[in-house]
């Protein structure tokens, strides 16, 4: 584990805490991305063709429903579940607008925790926050053994928008709010925490401040939790916890500073920011959306739409979905042990990278980058030798039937990916939403034979 300095707080409590991460999130390996560097925004090439990653994309058949409805390289199979309205275990219709996710194990079974981005409207499931609020988590168990979906269940109702959020190592997800404002007189934009066994704590941990999250990822090696904000001026944010490991004790938001001004990221390409700082935030549960506001009064960056992160290879990666000089998407990396900060790869256009949102790192190191886009959305791939490459590719169009499912015939093919994550001990399996009708992917294949 790479040294931290003095006041990164790797007492007891949390080391047992740290622990846990071995049987939970998988740990990638930690890999140098200087490789990713030499791109250029300016390049500008054509989307890459099918088989720089693992070969052409072709039609697959779902092993559950006979449907295809994904495009994958040659070797690559899957199996859907929890589609909106199949009835989980619990007896209630599975929400819809699937998002987020994250996977845990637990023996020889995976349990993943999903997130649905649902407005107002009763909540679906207990314990609730808002009982006029329709989003939440529902949970999902699978056996990669036998390649089987086994139960889900609701987890967390009473919320809204649950767009992203992020795994913890100490066996929890902290699903986040995409919204800022009110429902039936109660207060929403706010990080709750749901176990990965069992249910989910309806409390908000107002601390973590008050604005239109997206996603968090946390460092293992001294709790901190890193937060996004979706807005077209958002900021960068930490949370200091005062206890690690145990986020309801409160404690301090931050937001990053780049430089001695608030800078803008907006348009930047490839580049590198060096060391940055950060700068405290001092009213997180305002009335009015002035969280950024704040951060950047102080000199807190600028930056587009942020919207997925995650740790792994040692680093927090986050999104800027509209990021760029082509206002296509920027994936910044940070290094938490020293703080120095990047844009790892800016997309060229459209055609390369179009709207990346969710990300996760597979146990080999590379990046999973999910679009929501427009036309026909993928699920990219970025290997450690700079190489971006379609992986999969929605197909799902169901207007000649849906194989006896309880959604709408229509052409799905437009919907964003989110939620991808791999199985956390040895990464054999891809777990992936596609957000409308609403639909987990479990996906395998011979993951070695490339950049994933």
């Amino acid at each position: 584990m790479t040294d931290v300095s003095a006041d990164r707080p790797t007492g007891p409590g949390f080391q047992r805490r740290a622990l846990l991460r071995g049987a939970t999130v998988a740990a990638a390996a930690s890999v140098s991305f200087q490789a990713l560097s030499t791109r250029t925004a300016a390049a500008a090439p054509a989307r890459p063709a099918p088989g720089v990653g693992y070969g052409p994309l072709r039609p697959v058949k779902d092993q559950a429903t006979g449907l295809e409805l994904l495009a994958l390289p040659r070797g690559f199979e899957y199996i859907s579940y929890g589609w909106t309205n199949d009835v989980m275990d619990d007896g209630v219709p599975t929400p819809g607008s699937h998002d987020g996710m994250a996977a845990f194990r637990y023996g020889d079974k995976v349990h993943l925790v999903r997130n649905h981005e649902r407005g107002a409207g009763a909540a679906f499931t207990a314990p609730a926050y808002n009982p006029a609020a329709g989003g939440g988590t529902s949970t999902l168990v699978f056996d990669p053994d036998a390649g089987q979906w086994l139960e889900s269940y609701g987890s967390l109702g009473g919320t809204i928008r649950n767009c992203a959020g992020g795994p913890t190592p100490w066996n929890t997800w902290l699903t986040c709010e995409e919204t800022f404002g009110t429902t039936a007189g109660m207060r929403h934009g706010y990080v709750f925490e749901v176990a990965s066994e069992g249910k989910g704590n309806p409390v908000p941990y107002t601390a973590m401040g008050r604005f239109n999250h997206e996603a968090v990822a946390v460092d293992p090696a001294t709790g901190y939790v890193y937060e996004t904000e979706d807005r077209g001026d958002a900021a960068l944010y930490r949370f200091i916890p005062a206890v690690p490991g145990d986020l309801a004790k409160g404690g301090r938001l931050e937001a990053m500073r780049i430089g001695a001004a608030s800078y803008d990221t907006r348009r930047d390409g490839e580049k590198s920011y060096g060391t940055v700082s950060w700068v405290p935030v001092e009213d997180v549960d305002p009335a009015a959306d002035t969280v950024r506001y704040q951060a950047q009064a102080a000199g807190g960056a600028v930056f587009g739409r942020l919207e997925g992160a995650w740790y792994g290879n040692d680093r927090i990666y986050v999104i800027s979905t509209d990021g760029g000089p082509a206002g296509q998407g920027q994936v910044f990396e940070l290094n938490p042990a020293t703080d120095e900060f990047r844009v790892l790869y800016a997309s060229p256009g459209a055609d390369v990278l179009n709207a990346p949102d969710n990300i996760c790192v597979s146990p080999r190191g590379g990046l999973v980058l999910c679009e929501d886009g427009g036309g026909t959305e993928y699920v990219h791939g970025l290997s450690l030798d700079g190489e971006i490459f379609p992986f999969a590719a929605n197909i799902v169009d169901l207007r000649s039937g849906t194989a006896g499912k309880n959604v709408t015939p229509s052409d799905y093919t437009g919907s964003e990916w989110a939620g991808s994550v791999f199985e956390p001990r040895n990464g054999d399996w891809l777990f992936v939403n596609i957000q409308s009708p609403g639909i987990t992917f479990a996906i395998t294949g011979p993951w070695r034979q490339g950049a994933l």
